[in-house]
C-alpha cells in the first residue's frame, strides 16, 4: 500500500510539473492537443479520486464489520485493513490549470 501511495505522490508531482510548464508557454495552452491532454488527465485525477474513495469506503466497511459480534470473533485472525492517505498537504490540492 505504501508503493502506491508513493506512486500516486510521484504521479501527482508530475502533473503540476507539466501544468505550471504549459503555463510558462502560450502557444502550448492554444494548442488542441495540448488541451485534449489537459482535459484527459484531469479526467484520470478524478477517476483516481474516485476509486480511492471507493477503497477508503470498502476499508471503512472492512473495518467495522470486523469489530462487530459475531464476526468480531473470527476476526481476531484478521489484520485491520489501512485507509489510502495522502499525507502531503500540497499533493491533497488539485491541481490548478487556468488558460486564460
Amino acid at each position: 500500500m505504501k508503493a502506491l501511495i508513493a506512486s500516486e505522490s510521484t504521479l501527482s508531482g508530475s502533473m503540476g510539473k507539466m501544468f505550471a510548464l504549459a503555463e510558462a508557454y502560450p502557444d502550448l495552452k492554444a494548442n488542441t492537443s495540448m488541451n485534449q491532454l489537459m482535459e484527459e488527465l484531469t479526467s484520470t485525477e478524478n477517476r483516481i479520486s474516485f476509486a480511492r474513495q471507493a477503497y477508503n469506503d470498502s476499508v471503512t466497511q472492512y473495518n467495522t464489520a470486523r469489530e462487530t459480534f459475531p464476526t468480531s470473533l473470527i476476526a481476531g485472525a484478521f489484520s485491520p485493513a489501512t485507509l489510502f492517505v495522502v499525507e502531503n498537504a500540497i499533493e491533497r490540492e488539485n491541481v490548478k490549470v487556468s488558460f486564460a
